[in-house]
């Protein structure tokens, strides 16, 4: 499988800032379409924050727990709801971790949500990824050098831990996810730089350079690929970026060849957030790659590499190994 390693400077424009002098450290990013939402990193109360892209201002609180060790990370759960995984561990030291599925919306509400206790079945792991797809949770761990795709099992026990079980290896460290509206794509981002992967083989599509950030942590991808980040820090700013045609022309299985201009421009905005099933084609592909010219990065150079996916017995993949 040929995959274009395309080496991007993404110039993101800012669609806001976060007003609210709570949201500290927006460590996880929802789209809703006319809402987004957000939360804070480790440290925080067990609390969702509703956000009008409009002005910036907070427009509605969720209270989902009494208390949470490290929330990291957000996904879009369908309707009104999102997950939210209190998966963080830096130290490596937890014998498990945990996610609530959160209704979210316009006003202040205290709810007792369901949570799910997850368990690693090769001890403790730090994460600040979380991907639902196909009616199934992803957890994807944090390292150095590159992570793991941890899958959750598709009915979740309320009573008594859910064992993960190891599906594949991500060559980012990664600080968030979001999957495409496809539902045969994910993006995973660090704090730089981001990889596109097919999904659920979470094989290697593109490689993109991110706008530079304070703390980079979150991605949202929306229901027409509209593509928001977020940084940590006070009054944040939300950044709105669009991959150019030779990226989504890769994603669709044509040639990653690039056009002349080499840039697309920003989705419009679409109601719900990612979504876990398949659009039925990829007409969003060529609704994001066709209107050129006024995205805001620039395509520096683009290669093309032929990658061999490392796959054990079990069949999963465990590494990428690139021809240099």
């Amino acid at each position: 499988m040929t995959w274009a390693s395309v080496l991007l400077a993404l110039v993101g424009h800012v669609v806001f800032s976060f007003v609210d002098p709570a949201i500290t450290e927006s460590s996880g990013l929802v789209d809703l379409g006319d809402l987004m939402v957000t939360t804070n990193d480790s440290g925080g109360d067990p609390l969702v924050f509703v956000v009008d892209p409009r002005t910036g201002r907070t427009v509605g609180r969720t209270t989902y727990a009494d208390a949470v060790v490290d929330t990291e990370a957000l996904a879009p759960a369908g309707g009104n709801e999102v997950w939210v995984g209190d998966i963080g561990d830096n130290a490596e030291r937890r014998d498990s971790v945990r996610v609530y599925r959160v209704p979210v919306g316009r006003g202040d509400r205290r709810v007792d949500a369901p949570s799910y206790e997850l368990v690693y079945p090769d001890g403790a792991h730090d994460a600040e990824s979380l991907v639902f797809a196909r009616g199934r949770l992803y957890v994807i761990t944090k390292g150095l050098l590159g992570g793991t795709v941890y899958a959750a099992p598709r009915h979740l026990a309320s009573q008594g831990p859910n064992r993960l079980r190891p599906v594949a290896r991500v060559d980012v460290w990664a600080t968030d996810a979001a999957l495409f509206p496809d539902g045969r794509h994910v993006l995973v981002r660090g704090y730089d730089n981001a990889v596109i992967y097919t999904f659920p083989e979470f094989r290697p599509v593109a490689s993109v350079d991110l706008p530079r950030e304070r703390q980079g942590e979150g991605v949202s991808i929306s229901a027409s690929g509209r593509i928001r980040l977020s940084s940590e820090g006070r009054n944040s700013a939300v950044l709105e970026v669009a991959l150019p045609a030779a990226v989504t022309a890769a994603m669709a299985g044509g040639s990653a060849t690039p056009s002349p201009s080499g840039a697309a421009s920003p989705g419009s905005t679409g109601q719900g957030g990612q979504s876990g099933q398949r659009s039925g084609g990829s007409g969003w592909l060529l609704g994001v790659a066709g209107a050129t010219g006024a995205a805001g990065l620039a395509l520096l150079v683009v290669l093309l590499r032929r990658p061999r996916a490392r796959r054990p017995a079990d069949g999963r993949i465990d590494a990428v190994e690139q021809r240099r």
